[in-house]
């Protein structure tokens, strides 16, 4: 997390994975690391005989599996001074998870945004310049390529977010403050949060929220559950200070396994476009408020608000004014058959979808309900 500015949340809170042994689509083919395991049985598990409790035995354990997966990511980058009219020098400081024998880093976009010199340290201590392959302000999510000896690389395994649940036993681990490889454990407190994205065009969604001790340098290190899979991505923190408060935020596994390899093939993620620029949520449904001229949308035939002329009268003078009818807009209630009761609903049923996939949205024009077949373009 950059030390320049900690991504903290203020009091208005800012705004197919196989579940075990799952190999990565983005792997190079070569080996990636072990299958987790759960615990061994006392007999072959070699802390059975130090005196832990098993609560202790499996923090242990899910240390042991995952550290050497953990680095550290240093980055530079220039911020300009209007006043005195010259760049200065900002460093910050994440954490980072390596995916793959290949030298994939994963970490969090805030962390290396803007960066012009990116550097990662691995678990033996040496450092290695980092390219950006791709980043994805939208979801936070970035990955980094370094040139390092693949024997050297201990790539995590991937869980499933799919079916986690509030109280589920969760660790973190990562670079606080500059600490390497700190472990903290919590719970998971909630589930499905929806927080401010970076990017300002929408929020980061189906976020977990945990009570881990979370402090700058964790970003980008990875949210673990009890056998050492990778179940999330910690993001971001609810504090004033910028130290932990016990709420912090982390990005499900699922959404990051969907992202990292379109970062790896193509640098960008390509979303589907509907061509529906903005909408106003009632308790009906979406009102369609603006769409893309020539886009999806308008050319399926669906209607935003009809603009109108009207004359008013001040005194004497007599002025025309342009009003936008919003009764003539038709208001989505359903993609593919699933209602659509939030901007975010109408999103994630869009971007479950690819470019130059076909949706039918349901609307209600006139009082009238109908389907309206819509073939999804590529965002820009």
């Amino acid at each position: 997390m950059r030390k320049a500015v900690y991504l903290c949340l203020m009091s208005a809170l800012l705004g197919g994975l196989a579940a075990f042994g799952w190999q990565h689509p983005w792997s190079d083919g070569r080996s990636t690391a072990a299958t987790a395991e759960a615990p061994l049985p006392a007999e072959s598990n070699p802390f059975a005989n130090k005196s832990l409790s098993a609560d202790e035995q499996i923090n242990v354990f899910v240390y042991q599996q995952v550290n050497r997966s953990v680095v550290n990511i240093n980055t530079r980058g220039t911020a300009g001074n209007s006043f005195l009219m010259f760049e200065v020098i900002s460093e910050g400081e994440g954490s980072g998870t390596v995916i793959d024998r290949a030298g994939h880093i994963l970490t969090n976009y805030h962390v290396v945004e803007g960066a012009r010199e990116i550097r990662v340290t691995l678990f033996d201590g040496k450092s290695y310049d980092a390219q950006l392959v791709g980043g994805d302000p939208d979801t936070d999510v970035a990955v980094l390529k370094i040139d390092a000896p693949a024997e050297t690389l201990f790539p995590a395994v991937f869980g499933s977010s799919t079916d986690l649940l509030v109280g589920q036993r969760v660790f973190a681990i990562g670079n606080p403050f500059g600490l390497e490889r700190t472990l903290a454990t919590g719970i998971i407190s909630s589930l499905n949060r929806s927080i401010p994205g970076r990017s300002g065009r929408r929020s980061l969604r189906s976020i977990i929220q945990i009570d881990a001790a979370i402090n700058p340098g964790n970003s980008g290190g990875p949210l673990l559950d009890t056998r050492a899979r990778m179940i999330g991505m910690n993001t971001a923190i609810a504090s004033h200070t910028g130290s932990s408060a016990g709420v912090a935020f982390a990005i499900p596994v699922n959404t990051i396994a969907r992202v990292v390899p379109q970062l790896i093939q193509h640098g960008r993620v390509k979303r589907p476009d509907s061509g529906i620029a903005r909408v106003f949520q009632t308790d009906k449904g979406l009102l369609i408020l603006t769409m893309t001229p020539g886009g999806p949308a308008e050319r399926a035939g669906l209607q935003g608000p009809r603009i109108e002329k009207r004359q008013r009268r001040h005194g004497p003078f007599i002025t025309e004014e342009k009003v936008a009818n919003l009764a003539a807009a038709d208001m989505i209630v359903a993609v593919d058959g699933r209602p659509t009761k939030t901007a975010d609903d109408f999103l994630e049923a869009v971007e479950a979808k690819q470019p130059g996939e076909q949706i039918t949205i349901t609307i209600i024009r006139n009082g009238q309900r109908m389907d309206v077949s819509l073939r999804l373009g590529e965002t820009k």
